[in-house]
């Protein structure tokens, strides 16, 4: 029997091998190109370009790696780290088996939240000694909930060629398998794992849709925190928002499951769930009580009452958490005593 709320995606390609078959050496070759070169312009050109940088010909790239499956690595990502002088690795324990299943040889040093600031200088003097320097996180796209955007950064800034190796990126598979809609989209990473601000981060893009936000939201999530962030997300957003929990995404195990943020709340909560997961939660309805101004709402509420009693009132009528409306409530009462402010 098929539960209408969810869906298992069994992909069942081996996490240690590519597929057989020859790689298409272009993508003209894999598919019908969207945007065919015109040999008549002279603005076309498939030859590889190099982003112009720093004159001694220091070279930054962003190399995405797979999110589970090492048949996504593409030739072009393999390439660039097998010819880089150093490879920048968020574990490089983890990023040694990718290496290896490739013959990839280049020295690697970590590169992580602890230390990415301390290490800024030092690479940036071997950047602009001529030093190509790749930079992978454990799995996906660099920077998106993975150290790197302080050195991307400090390389933008001392005139560095920068360039990136696309690939892999779990919230974008998560979304195009979702069935929700998929822009527009907000992704914000890893809620905070301790429960209080992980709700207060929750209420304030809340807050948000009340001021008229409608995107699809997407998180990253532990395993063993999934259900009680999915009970703030029904308490907080309504039990009836569209959702869905991707679980293993290109893994043997992967599974897609969807349904009302409550439903999948309740079902997490007697399932344990296990490895990599990414949340996502539809946008609110066009006639949603939630999208009412709150600002509108809390104007009306302080023409009579206090600051305490109005966010008090309009918290309850619109389900966010005192202390979110209470905040807003403060800032438009000192706006109405001071309107040139």
């Amino acid at each position: 029997m098929t539960d209408s709320s969810s869906s298992s995606l069994p992909f069942h390609a081996p996490l240690q091998e590519a597929s057989s078959s020859p790689a298409p050496s272009s993508l003209s070759e894999a598919a019908p190109a969207r945007h065919a070169p015109d040999p008549d312009d002279p603005t076309e050109d498939e030859t590889p370009h190099t982003p112009a940088g720093h004159p001694d010909g220091g070279m930054l790239t962003l190399v995405s790696t797979p999110i589970g499956n090492l048949g996504d690595f593409s030739d072009r990502a393999a390439a660039t780290l097998a010819e880089a002088d150093l490879i920048l690795c968020e574990d490089t324990r983890t990023s040694a088996r990718l290496l290896t299943a490739r013959g990839i040889t280049t020295r690697t040093e970590p590169l992580h939240d602890h230390n990415e600031q301390q290490r800024i200088p030092a690479l940036i003097a071997l950047l602009e000694h001529g030093r190509r320097i790749a930079v992978i996180s454990d799995a996906g796209t660099p920077l998106l909930s993975d150290p790197g955007f302080r050195l991307a950064r400090a390389a933008i800034a001392a005139g560095i060629a920068m360039t990136a190796v696309p690939g892999p990126n779990a919230a974008i598979t998560a979304l195009t398998l979702s069935g929700l809609p998929p822009h527009p989209f907000m992704f914000s990473g890893f809620l905070p794992p301790r429960p209080a601000a992980r709700r207060e981060a929750l209420a304030r893009l809340r807050a948000a849709e009340q001021a008229g936000l409608s995107a699809t939201l997407i998180w990253h999530e532990a395993p063993h925190r999934l259900d009680e962030m999915l009970a703030d997300l029904a308490e907080i957003f309504g039990a009836d928002r569209p959702a869905a929990v991707a679980r293993e995404l290109t893994k043997r195990f992967e599974e897609v499951r969807r349904g009302p943020v409550g439903t999948l709340a309740a079902w997490y909560a007697d399932n344990r769930a296990r490895g990599e997961i990414t949340v996502l939660l539809g946008p609110p309805a066009e006639d949603d009580s939630g999208a009412d101004d709150l600002d509108d709402r809390l104007r009306a509420a302080l023409a009579t009452l206090s600051v305490k009693d109005a966010a008090s009132l309009v918290a309850g009528a619109i389900n966010l958490p005192r202390r979110t409306v209470y905040a807003r409530a403060l800032e438009l009462a000192r706006q109405t005593d001071d309107p040139h402010g």
